[in-house]
């Protein structure tokens, strides 16, 4: 084993505790939450040496770097999430590589990935978060939180097939915890809300929390959380 795999196997084994304990500590069970591994701009190599130490649910930002993993990955037991924001004319990729979506914002896009899906015949149905910008940030995509319930309202009125609609995305403040926890809390309270208000069932999905900021994502009912830095260290983008 490598110096490198080492390290990513050790990262992983510390991230893998620090979820259990976070989620102990919330009254959780550590099994509701999934650790997405961030591989964006991360090498074909350092996928692979994270699989090996048994790592199987990872999250790519970009088609484009996505398709230089995926493919030859097919054989092994990973599961690709699309974490990115994703233009509709490039959703024709999704189907076939991903197994999820967390960035859905815009009912054009749900309808080029249903279509999308629709020409994979016997292909599982895509599982879909909603991305909510709840502080309302320029620099950032998805709906506004007031926007949601009716955003939902109409998309479910399309029926559109070959779509699960799983639960909410978003992404904490930046260097503010108290921000942070709030925005959390809001995310939350919005998916219980929509599931209860559209009796969605399977709407029970919250995606958020990155490396610096997943144990408090837990600790206020994330179930997916993505982390790529701890474990994989920090990027070096003259790499790639």
């Amino acid at each position: 084993m490598s110096e490198t795999e080492s390290q990513i196997a050790a990262n992983l084994s510390t991230v893998k505790e620090s979820i259990r304990e976070s989620a102990l500590a919330a009254g959780r069970n550590p099994d509701e939450v999934t650790l997405v591994a961030v591989s964006k701009t991360r090498s074909l190599e350092e996928v692979q040496q994270a699989l090996n130490a048994g790592q199987t649910v990872f999250g790519e930002n970009t088609v484009q770097d996505a398709l230089t993993k995926i493919p030859k990955l097919k054989h092994t037991a990973a599961e690709w999430h699309f974490i990115g924001h994703l233009q509709s004319k490039k959703s024709g990729h999704i189907p076939g590589n991903f197994h999820w979506i967390h960035s859905v914002d815009s009912l054009k896009l749900a309808r080029k990935l249903s279509n999308a899906v629709s020409q994979h015949p016997g292909l599982a149905n895509l599982n879909c978060l909603l991305q909510v910008n709840v502080l309302e940030e320029e620099s950032k995509f998805g709906l506004h939180a007031g926007e949601v319930t009716g955003f939902l309202h109409e998309l479910l009125s399309l029926e559109l097939p070959g779509l699960n609609w799983r639960g909410l995305m978003t992404i904490g403040a930046q260097g503010n915890e108290y921000q942070t926890r709030q925005t959390f809390v809001a995310l939350r309270e919005l998916q219980q809300r929509c599931r209860s208000e559209f009796e969605l069932e399977n709407f029970d999905q919250l995606s958020m929390g990155m490396t610096g900021d997943y144990r408090i994502a837990i600790e206020e009912g994330a179930t997916l959380v993505r982390v790529g830095t701890a474990i994989f260290g920090a990027r070096d983008y003259h790499k790639r």
